[in-house]
């Protein structure tokens, strides 16, 4: 178990052995720089933290790690912070480890199509490294020019192109962490499968709580032949709905399919001028990679579903240009809310393709049942997996807009729930949704979940107080809070 010390004495010892270990610039006490750290993306939560520190390689990190085991402070690993659900929201009485020095690609391999990058590497970097080799990283979330392989590893990360590439972890093959005690390991490696259990897996998407990542072992992607471009118009998002099922339906599996409805377009067009169709109350963006003949053949079916499907124009990017400018509206979507709404909560859920007129017809009416607290809601989102990313926009100004939104934003959770989808498709769970997790999962499975969090962190000090809702202590008797569970009376609680 961890020492139990006084809070202030624990940290003063920490920022002393972290000056020691670091440089003067990587050690920030200053309340006013520590409050630069207080938030995520999800800037509707802040904490400050207690300390900052700034290692500039993996041997800094281990050692801070490792101090932080021994005094018993709670620590939260943090990359660019561009995560949308509070999952690098500090803690109040513990450090911050930012891992922005971090930055290195250590190599680049297009014989084995790997990439072997710090946790620090913005995503865009490692497309741009590769690219001249013929290559690229393909999940791309919308800060892909921002956000850095870390964060990626530890939400799961997608992006547009998740459709048919996968995720973040359909392109990680090994890392190199950090455990919660300051033991460095490799988990994984080149191979595309190790034999074992898949704690690979477990690490990817586990928003920071089983350690830090130090090392990333990326698969890359060859470019592909031929990429097409298309931006359909519809008068509804029911209409643009029907055209994404019978796109899929058809039997096509574009590398993209996303939806833009008439409040987000709107917000698009006041921040880059993106000239989408003019009255729109709809937009899809279809983009189509891969050997020529095949992308001219599915864009024959592409621009004929749509047509079929209530599509009033249909436009292809004829250049590079082009298809620049479609893609900055849809990529630009999240923070040009901000020119509409002066606050605003981004969510991420996910539902059945088929559910999605119904759900976004609900939402809708969500947000008018907020009465007069002002909240809208515009949609931006993967269409083709049904991985949805409401704005709820409000007006913090306004007595009850905060809450209100709040309530809309839980509500659209609980209805992709209720459609049997999930209340996150790539932003994590963090803070945000944690609260959302007893909705979707039993007791049973949350202990089940517990155990294995418990079998790499059982002191509980690696990003504490996310992903789950309450917190649970390791050693307790799932479902019954009290007693040792068998297999830590077995030993085999402990195992990893």
């Amino acid at each position: 178990m961890i020492p139990v010390e006084p809070r202030e004495a624990a940290i003063g010892r920490l920022t002393a052995r972290a000056r020691e270990l670091l440089r003067p610039e990587g050690v920030i006490t200053d309340r006013a720089r520590l409050r630069t750290y207080e938030c995520d993306g999800l800037a509707h939560y802040r904490v400050t933290p207690a300390l900052v520190v700034i290692p500039d390689d993996a041997t800094q990190l281990a050692q801070i790690v490792r101090a932080c085991a021994e005094l018993g402070v709670p620590y939260v690993a943090r990359g660019s912070g561009t995560g949308l659900s509070g999952g690098a929201l500090p803690h109040a009485d513990g450090v911050l480890i930012v891992t922005s020095r971090l930055r290195a690609i250590k190599e680049v391999r297009v014989e084995d199509q790997r990439a072997v990058v710090e946790p620090g590497v913005v995503n865009l970097d490692v497309t741009r490294a590769a690219t001249p080799y013929g290559y690229y990283y393909a999940p791309d979330p919308s800060s892909q020019q921002v956000c850095s392989i870390g964060g990626n590893v530890a939400e799961n990360s997608g992006g547009a192109h998740c459709l048919k590439y996968g995720f973040t972890t359909h392109h990680v093959t090994g890392v190199e962490m950090v455990t919660p005690d300051g033991e460095v390991v490799r988990l994984g490696g080149d191979a595309p499968d190790t034999p074992g259990y898949d704690l690979l897996g477990a690490v990817v998407g586990s928003e920071g709580t089983l350690g830090v990542v130090t090392e990333v072992t990326l698969r890359l992607t060859r470019l592909p032949e031929k990429v097409v471009t298309v931006l359909a118009g519809f008068h509804s998002t029911d209409h643009a709905g029907a055209a994404v099922s019978a796109i899929i339906a058809a039997g096509v599996v574009p590398a993209a399919i996303e939806m833009m409805d008439a409040l987000s377009i709107e917000a698009a067009e006041a921040a880059v001028q993106c000239h989408y169709p003019v009255g729109a109350g709809a937009v899809l963006v279809v983009e189509l990679d891969g050997p020529s003949s095949d992308v001219d053949a599915e864009y024959a079916d592409i621009t004929r579903l749509c047509e079929e499907n209530g599509a009033f124009e249909v436009r292809t990017a004829t250049d590079a240009v082009e298809r620049a400018l479609i893609w900055k509206g849809r990529k630009s979507a999240f923070a040009a809310v901000g020119r509409i709404s002066p606050d605003y909560i981004v969510q991420d859920g996910v539902i059945p393709r088929t559910a999605l007129p119904e759900v976004l017809r609900r939402i809708a009416a969500l947000a008018e049942s907020s009465g007069e607290s002002g909240v809208r809601v515009a949609n931006v989102f993967h269409a083709g997996d049904g991985n949805l990313h409401p704005l709820v926009l409000f007006d913090d100004a306004v007595a009850g807009a905060g809450e209100a939104a709040e309530a809309v934003s839980r509500a659209i959770l609980d209805l992709c729930i209720e459609h049997g989808g999930s209340i996150t498709g790539e932003h994590g769970v963090g803070h945000d949704k944690a609260p959302s997790m007893a909705r979707m999962f039993g007791e049973d499975d949350l202990d089940t979940m517990q155990l294995v969090r418990c079998a790499f962190d059982p002191d509980r000090i690696s990003n504490p107080g996310k992903v789950f809702p309450t917190p649970r202590l390791c050693g307790e008797r799932p479902g019954r809070r009290q007693g040792v569970h068998p297999l830590q009376e077995a030993g085999l609680a402990e195992v990893f």
